[in-house]
């Protein structure tokens, strides 16, 4: 087996050769990553039940059909994107031809999260390949399945000259990070955010940190309840509540608090039955170590629906806590698992303040029939996304700009 070191040569000589500069080849692979996507979405939707227990409808929605949308995209606009993008010009320059001309990085390194080990590792790679850089994969060992999968399946689809995927764990990720790349691309914790942005520096490398945090949820008196609950709960349980951008915890009045959960209660039973345990839409948690992390959070507050745990299930029950205070444990770090906070506030202005005096969300959340309420939390807060009646939503854009926090 090659060692990171000769990988990484192989990819800086391929790019150098200047093959991937080409709108032919990038067609050329984007196409061929579509067609491994295709023909291998049995195999995907298996890795990822291995891992997490994903239902596969929420595996086809969230991993497999968001990253052939992503794919579809670069190839319909590559040829655009490629363009020269000519610029206004001065008195002195009025006879030049004045242009930005858009160039590759080089080569990358793409650090992918367990969470979602299909979609969040290959929709970087599809803007990689579509800028005409070669990369190197390393996929989470955390979710071994999808990544021993992607790792087979990449070199018989791909030019093998310009694109690797590494496996392994933190020995390899440190190896990886001793060689120079010119772009890296890191989604994870925050812990481990810091250390890639240390090793880049030494190179001065560029990177897109992707952290996630505590994705604040204010719910206003003048919003739909039930369709409010609906949403709010399919997008903190979706995954076992596993995902960066799921609203973390509700800020809402008492009164508004007192009409929400009895309708969160009846989503999670219209969602997964009077024994949510015994569910085919429901995943579990990825591991025993955030099992027993989550499982301690539960004495924050009070359990209003849910609680139950099985260890060997790696199973916790969607769980709806009242009376947290933001001093709790639960409000203490990203929750990252099915258990939502919900805080009283006695209005918007201290929903504002209380938002505020924590870190920079990557994402942000208001249900609210009046949009003054809505405008008022957008000019007064700061997150990398913002959706107001809804959530999740912002990331099916893909021409947003990179929904992110910076730290």
């Amino acid at each position: 087996m090659s060692s990171t070191k000769e990988v990484a040569a192989r990819l800086r000589e391929a790019f150098n050769s200047g093959k991937t500069r080409t709108a032919e080849f990038r067609l050329k692979q984007l196409k061929a990553m579509l067609n491994l996507m295709k023909e291998n979405e049995g195999a995907l939707l298996e890795a990822l039940k291995k891992d997490l227990r994903k239902p596969n409808f929420e595996s086809i929605i969230s991993e497999v059909l968001f990253t052939k949308n992503e794919i579809v995209c670069a190839i319909n606009n590559l040829t655009e994107w490629m363009k020269p993008e000519y610029v206004e010009k001065t008195l002195v320059t009025k006879l030049d031809t004045c242009f930005i001309k858009k160039e590759p990085f080089g080569v990358a390194l793409i650090i992918g999260p367990w969470n979602y080990p299909i979609q969040l590792v290959l929709t970087p790679f599809i803007g990689a390949v579509a800028a005409g850089n070669c990369a190197i994969l390393k996929p989470s060992e955390v979710s071994p399945n999808s990544s021993q999968l992607l790792s087979e399946l990449l070199p018989k689809y791909l030019d093998k000259d310009c694109f690797a995927v590494v496996c392994g764990g933190v020995k390899e990720t440190t190896e990886l990070l001793e060689e120079k790349f010119d772009y890296i691309f890191f989604t994870g914790g925050t812990h481990v955010g810091k250390i890639i942005m240390t090793a880049a520096a030494k190179h001065l490398t560029p990177v897109s940190l992707e952290l996630g945090g505590k994705n604040p949820c204010y719910v206003d008196k003048s919003c739909d309840i039930n369709n409010t609950a609906h949403r709010i709960a399919w997008a903190r349980f979706l995954n076992m509540g596993q995902t960066c951008i799921a609203p973390d915890y509700v800020l809402c009045t008492k009164a508004v608090r007192e009409e929400l959960v009895p309708a969160l209660i009846n989503c999670l039973e219209e969602f997964y039955g009077k024994n949510p345990q015994e569910s085919e839409d429901l995943g579990r948690i990825i591991n025993e170590k955030h099992f027993n992390r989550l499982k301690a959070l539960l004495s924050s507050g009070k359990v209003a629906v849910g609680g139950q745990t099985d260890e060997k299930d790696k199973y916790i029950a969607p769980t709806v806590l009242v009376d947290v205070k933001e001093t709790d444990p639960v409000m203490q770090e990203e929750i990252f698992g099915p258990i939502l906070p919900i805080v009283d506030v006695e209005n918007i202005d201290e929903a504002i303040a209380f938002m505020n005096r924590h870190e920079k969300p990557l994402a942000l959340y208001v249900y609210s029939a009046d949009n003054k309420v809505v405008k008022d939390v957008l000019e007064r807060t700061s997150s990398g996304g913002f959706c107001s009646n809804d959530c999740i939503m912002q990331m099916t854009l893909f021409f947003l700009a990179f929904w992110r926090s910076w730290r």
